[in-house]
């Protein structure tokens, strides 16, 4: 049986259809793929490189083209995972509205999500070690989303330094619920710990004075990502 041909396409390699570049794209997206379904379902010290590469039926040759070992593997898997989630998160959040309003919406995307995809939602909780300094990273950056949000019912933080405190605190104590939930195995109906989480945010934000006025212009979060 002949092999479909390569042929040059406006500089660029073509082969069956396709181009280099998305060939190189479909590899790397298997690779991301293997490597959650393997950090997910086994201990980080026990998944190899050739392991990610037999499952994502890529040579090692493709694996490092665009990894340099499996600590840059886990790193990017992670952030990738993270990235996936806040940007559903932010898209679920409605432009203005309560508290109330504006925080049922996110926790029953977070925790459907969650529930909808168990092997990303251990990558990002769980099965993520070695990761201490980049995951209290990201707690800064979801409290930043999640206080944007908040803002949204309008008027500003009599004490801005209190209000984000008590948004870390709240991110804090969600993202220790969500791992004791995934490690449970979902045992409790994600709409259920969605209400759950929502009553506690309203409590808690509900107790931080903010002056009536125009919604607050949305904080840019200064803290890079840690490796």
């Amino acid at each position: 049986m002949n092999s479909p041909p390569a042929v040059a396409g406006r500089g660029r390699e073509v082969y069956a259809g396709r181009s280099r570049e998305q060939r190189e794209s479909e590899r790397r997206d298997r690779i991301v793929a293997a490597a959650v379904h393997l950090f997910a379902t086994r201990d980080y010290d026990e998944v190899t490189v050739a392991d990610v590469c037999g499952a994502a039926k890529v040579s090692k040759r493709y694996f490092y083209d665009h990894f340099t070992d499996r600590a840059d593997l886990l790193f990017q898997v992670h952030t990738e995972q993270n990235s996936w989630l806040l940007a559903a998160l932010v898209a679920a959040g409605p432009p203005a509205g309560s508290i109330e309003e504006l925080v049922t919406p996110v926790m029953s995307t977070l925790t459907r999500l969650l529930r909808e995809h168990p092997e990303r939602a251990r990558v990002i909780y769980v099965n993520a070690p070695r990761m201490e300094v980049r995951r209290r990273g990201l707690l800064h950056e979801e409290a930043v989303l999640l206080g944007d949000l908040i803002l949204r019912s309008g008027g500003t933080p009599r004490d801005r330094r209190l209000f984000d405190r008590a948004v870390l605190c709240l991110v804090a104590g969600v993202t220790e619920l969500l791992i004791e939930w995934v490690v449970q195995g979902f045992t409790e109906p994600a709409g259920e710990l969605a209400d759950h989480l929502t009553t506690i945010a309203v409590s808690m934000l509900q107790g931080v004075p903010v002056e009536p006025g125009p919604a607050y212009r949305p904080a840019v979060s200064h803290h890079a990502p840690e490796r």
